[in-house]
């Protein structure tokens, strides 16, 4: 079968997880899959559109739709599925106010009607598309485990990591435990924090890694750390999150400290795998615990080992694989 995909920034980590990371998974299980760039210009993305009827179905990746381009897309395409993984239907500047409807909860409405199947990457995700479709499932981002199957603790020099990897737009959430952070620098004095990103800040109590966010070596930067670190704030739109980094950190072998916001609360089992932390004193006590225990640290970091290997790359393009030809057989 041929599947054409659809999506709107091939650099996001969105595509690049979700999608790009199964493509040969799902050629393997025989789907043809030909990934275009969504046009910004009208002509162009009309032409794409029309093209959709060559193709036994269309996957849109994050991508909601214009009424227009709606009327195009179910006019061409014999099989639509969607598929997003964040709260796409919020602002995630001001997450709990009013926003326009025009511009966000409409277009994932209409897009949602329009598809034959709708895959979230969350449970939380999965129930708002349920609003305008009966026909949803839930796909976890996965992540390629072996990728993270390095010589561990590549450093020997007596210093505990916390580590920290997203991006420039999530940094304000690692920002906001700053004054635990403070605490835990003025505390221990073999306590670093490393921050894997575009874009940095520093402590005056600690001293902070600077490590560019890198596809080749994100991987390395975590497994030599100690301790992963998952701040959040809890709202509808990070509740819309589907917990990469926390896996990232698990297929590493760390302990986790995380906020209880979202599928943080699923992901991390409290006193098995992590910690979970709300307030300023249950950060520094979270930390100070797993940087005073190594054992525990070790424990609950093979402990995630285990864990994890539920998301990996394999299952999940199965299970994505599995989907996108049942959505096609039916009539």
């Amino acid at each position: 079968m041929k599947l054409l995909i659809l999506t709107y920034n091939l650099n996001r980590p969105s595509f690049r997880q979700r999608i790009e990371l199964h493509l040969d998974i799902l050629r393997n299980a025989g789907i043809d899959c030909e990934v275009c760039l969504y046009p910004r210009e009208n002509l162009a993305r009309w032409k794409t559109l029309k093209r959709c009827s060559d193709f036994d179905a269309v996957l849109l990746q994050k991508k909601t739709l214009n009424f227009f381009d709606s009327v195009l897309l179910r006019h061409y395409a014999h099989k639509v599925v969607f598929d997003f993984d964040d709260a796409i239907m919020y602002s995630a500047d001001e997450p709990d106010k009013r926003c326009s409807p025009r511009k966000y909860s409409r277009p994932f409405e209409r897009t949602i009607k329009l598809s034959d199947m709708v895959i979230a990457g969350n449970y939380y995700l999965a129930r708002l598309a349920e609003r305008a479709s009966s026909n949803v499932e839930v796909v976890p981002t996965g992540l390629d485990i072996s990728r993270y199957e390095l010589d561990s603790k590549l450093q020997k020099d007596g210093k505990i990591r916390l580590v920290w990897i997203g991006s420039q737009a999530t940094l304000k959430y690692l920002k906001q435990i700053t004054p635990a952070l403070e605490r835990i620098g003025g505390r221990f004095g073999n306590v670093v924090l490393r921050i894997v990103c575009d874009s940095f800040f520093d402590l005056q109590n600690m001293e902070v890694e600077k490590r560019r966010w890198s596809l080749e070596t994100q991987a390395a930067d975590l497994v030599s750390s100690d301790i992963g670190l998952a701040p959040l704030e809890d709202d509808r739109f990070t509740r819309g999150k589907c917990g990469f980094k926390i896996l990232q950190y698990a297929a590493s072998g760390l302990p986790v400290v995380a906020s209880p916001a979202g599928v943080n609360s699923d992901f991390v089992k409290v006193g098995s795998t992590g910690l979970l932390a709300g307030s300023t004193a249950e950060w520094v006590d979270a930390l100070a615990e797993l940087i005073e225990e190594p054992r525990l640290r070790k424990s609950m970091g093979e402990n995630n080992l285990s864990f994890v290997k539920d998301f990996d790359a394999d299952i999940i393009g199965r299970r994505l694989a599995e989907l996108i030809k049942k959505t096609c057989s039916r009539p």
